[in-house]
């Protein structure tokens, strides 16, 4: 797996709320924005505010407790087939599957890996998000 963050994801108990502070902190959203996700360009990352029950919901996992820590990881990949890749080498490095890679509601390819530690990895095609060469992810302004 490449050595980078993609996207980091909070899952937030109230959207309009976060959006509201970070729109107060100056953060401009991208114009990739949905009213069920927030986006914004964050430096070479990619930040993303949605709601907890439907990150956890993502995620194949339950929204409290120690199965979701209220957050995702995500790394951005240029095809379904590195989707599965990528999964199986992070079980093979020790990490959990958490969800296979398939198909997205919102047209993309995904699954989630757990490191040891719990902390939730999403691995993810994109194809509305296309990777630069560098490999970042850059949200339409």
């Amino acid at each position: 797996m490449k050595q980078a963050i993609s996207f980091i994801t909070l899952g937030v108990g109230d959207l309009a709320r976060s959006r509201a502070f970070y729109r107060a902190l100056g953060w401009r959203e991208s114009s990739g924005s949905q009213a069920e996700v927030a986006f914004y360009q964050a430096g070479s990352v990619a930040f993303a505010l949605f709601a907890r029950e439907s990150l956890a919901e993502d995620a194949g996992v339950p929204s409290d407790g120690a199965g979701f820590p209220g957050f995702a990881l995500a790394h951005n990949v240029a095809s379904e087939a590195v989707v599965d890749a990528t999964l199986r080498e992070a079980v093979a490095a020790g990490g959990r599957l958490v969800r296979p890679g398939e198909k997205a509601p919102w047209g993309g390819y995904r699954g989630y890996f757990a490191d040891p530690d719990g902390f939730l990895w999403e691995v993810c095609f994109n194809p509305f998000f296309p990777l630069e060469e560098n490999g970042f992810v850059r949200l339409p302004e």
